[in-house]
């Protein structure tokens, strides 16, 4: 994948760390500086700590055009409606597109400085034009929000390793395995004195439709039993068991 992200006039160095850092989260390489107001890269490898593969990779231009010279597909992301009517794309719209260029051409994502964004002008050096959804409330995103969601949209469409498979589920618990619940639930709240005045058949009742409306497992019952018969046991230790 070629694909390189591009800060034009980049204001905040804690800002270009955070980027760098999300880089790394999404396993992006390629970032590029245009005339930022500052840059250092001692202290930016102090805030995005083990960075350094994207850091020594980081290349800084005087001007925009010289950092999209030698790219194929240049795509602006912006925020604000202009006078310049554009189509424009959400992030997860175009990443499947982006992606296939990106096998074979060089295609820069350009975001404009956190004061006001990209202008028209740099705007019209850019193929196409991203815009990231937000409340109409508060519009305006950090920049290292910004290249956040795109880059998870990037890294989500280029199909991310399967999430660890839960542990072995356990077998529906069979009725037998829930009337033992139910017996043991009663012996506990019989030990605490629970139905005092109120009918144990109606409680009882109650108890049976709220587990009965959850499916239980057969991990998930004995889990329970176990519990009841502990409140019974202890009870009995202390003396308090009928």
């Amino acid at each position: 994948m070629s694909l390189v992200i591009v800060l034009h006039r980049p204001q905040d160095l804690v800002n270009i760390a955070s980027v760098i850092r999300i880089m790394k989260n999404f396993a992006l390489r390629d970032l590029r500086l245009v005339a930022p107001a500052e840059y250092d890269a001692y202290r930016v490898e102090g805030i995005a700590h083990q960075t350094g593969d994207v850091l020594k990779r980081v290349q800084v231009f005087d001007a925009l055009d010289p950092a999209l010279a030698d790219c194929h597909q240049v795509v602006g992301f912006t925020a604000r409606q202009r006078s310049a009517k554009r189509n424009a794309q959400r992030p997860r719209e175009a990443v499947g597109e982006l992606l296939a260029m990106s096998e074979a051409t060089l295609v820069a994502l350009v975001f404009g400085p956190e004061d006001q964004g990209l202008t028209n002008d740099e705007l019209d050096r850019c193929h196409r034009i991203v815009t990231i959804p937000t409340s109409a409330e508060y519009p305006s995103l950090n920049l290292a929000q910004a290249v956040a969601v795109m880059a998870y949209e990037l890294f989500l469409a280029r199909g991310t390793p399967p999430l660890k498979p839960p542990r072995r589920a356990a077998e529906p618990a069979r009725q037998e395995q829930l009337e033992r619940l139910f017996g043991d639930a009663r012996a506990a709240l019989e030990a605490i004195d629970f139905f005092k005045t109120r009918r144990p058949e109606a409680i009882m009742r109650t108890v049976r439709e709220v587990i009965h409306r959850t499916p239980f497992d057969a991990r998930e019952v004995e889990l329970a039993r176990a519990m009841c018969i502990e409140v019974v046991r202890y009870l009995r230790l202390v003396g308090r068991s009928p």
